[in-house]
């Protein structure tokens, strides 16, 4: 026969309702019915005159719990971000200067059903892209170009923003794998043209910050670069060798290759468009913030990927003791569209230069001051 304890932790008004059954038979006497049941007279007068139902434990007064308005809040910013606890603290400080322990966020989380999003993998084992205990600064890069609009890494009102004020579209970015030192540009628009531009701007500027020896270059097969045509990946390298850099495109689909690039992208993502994009009215402003945070990028972010031990790119820089100037870390963020500007009023210069007919003139009204070199 189950007991009335039993019967309590299955169902506890099941356990009252067979309590008061049981008194009514009784005649109201307390005393017998506590000797039938084996429980105390306390408790069966709880029965008789409670609710069936037990009471919430909850205390009444809380001084120490996250006030609603603040917890509506976390609530609402991790179903806008699908972030985690531990990405959402991060989050919450840099955009809205507000400091909360990790384990808050993950209890305000929990207690609020907010489900975590599971993402399938490959189940294989885990292997180093590269040598990093070898590795010296530049010998090995990485290229790739994001997409700012092609996913759903963002929420809707930042794409909705950007789009709106006609910010850059296009990101182009190529990152040192020993160092993680980065060079970034961006664009309105994806062109080979641009691609090839970013790619010698960026070897100029290291060959002219004493960055010696071969450059190897590890991209995918995208429009903008060699888009898997043998023909074109022979003509680039061709022109690359001035350089002593080449290119070396990835096989189909192995986008792992590009991981360390691919990651920076989420950076970007978490830290820079998601909270700053929106703050932003003009290119212009754009820009200086896009400044702004590959310089902190490079300067001021630790980072905690293979072989870099919580140091930032320029202290890892640092520890490579190479002759590489500093400056290298300084490089300006660029419209490529200005550039090209830039480029076609210095090549149509030279023409005059040579004709005999060149003036000096003021800026064209096309650069905007928005150019940085």
């Amino acid at each position: 026969m189950i007991t009335y304890h039993e019967l309590r932790e299955i169902s506890p008004s099941k356990a009252r309702e067979l309590l008061r059954k049981v008194l009514a038979k009784q005649g109201g006497d307390v005393s017998k019915t506590a000797l039938m049941l084996s429980i105390s007279r306390p408790t069966v007068r709880r029965a008789r005159d409670g609710e069936l139902e037990d009471r919430s434990k909850r205390p009444h007064h809380s001084p120490t719990k996250t006030a609603s308005h603040v917890e509506k809040l976390i609530v609402q910013e991790a179903k806008r971000t699908g972030f985690r606890y531990r990405r959402l603290a991060g989050y919450l400080q840099r955009k809205l200067s507000l400091g909360f322990p990790e384990d808050t966020v993950k209890a305000v989380l929990k207690r609020n059903g907010v489900k975590k999003k599971t993402r399938k993998t490959a189940n294989a084992r885990r292997r180093p892209l590269y040598d990093y205990e070898a590795l010296m600064p530049f010998q090995e890069m990485q290229l790739d170009t994001k997409h700012i609009l092609d996913k759903d890494a963002l929420p809707a009102e930042v794409y909705a923003h950007i789009q709106h004020y006609n910010l850059p579209l296009f990101e182009w970015n190529i990152i040192d794998v020993a160092t993680r030192i980065r060079f970034t540009a961006y664009s309105h628009e994806l062109s080979a043209v641009f691609g090839l531009m970013f790619l010698s701007f960026v070897l100029l500027w290291l060959r002219a910050h004493n960055v010696r020896g071969p450059l190897r270059i590890r991209l995918d097969n995208g429009a903008e670069f060699c888009r898997g045509s043998l023909q074109k990946l022979q003509q680039c390298n061709d022109y690359l060798s001035w350089f002593d850099a080449s290119l070396h495109p990835i096989p189909p689909g192995a986008k792992h290759l590009q991981a360390i690039v691919e990651n920076s992208h989420r950076a970007d993502d978490e830290c820079f468009l998601m909270i700053h994009a929106e703050r932003c009215t003009s290119t212009d402003q754009f820009l200086i913030k896009a400044q702004q945070w590959q310089d902190t990028w490079n300067c001021y972010r630790p980072s905690y990927g293979i072989n870099m031990h919580g140091l930032t790119p320029e202290e890892k820089l640092k520890t490579s003791k190479t002759i590489i100037q500093s400056h290298v870390l300084q490089f300006p963020v660029l419209l490529m569209e200005n550039m090209l500007i830039s480029l076609g009023a210095f090549t149509a210069s030279l023409k005059l230069l040579k004709a005999g007919k060149y003036v000096p003139t003021k800026c064209p009204s096309q650069y905007n001051g928005t150019i940085l070199f």
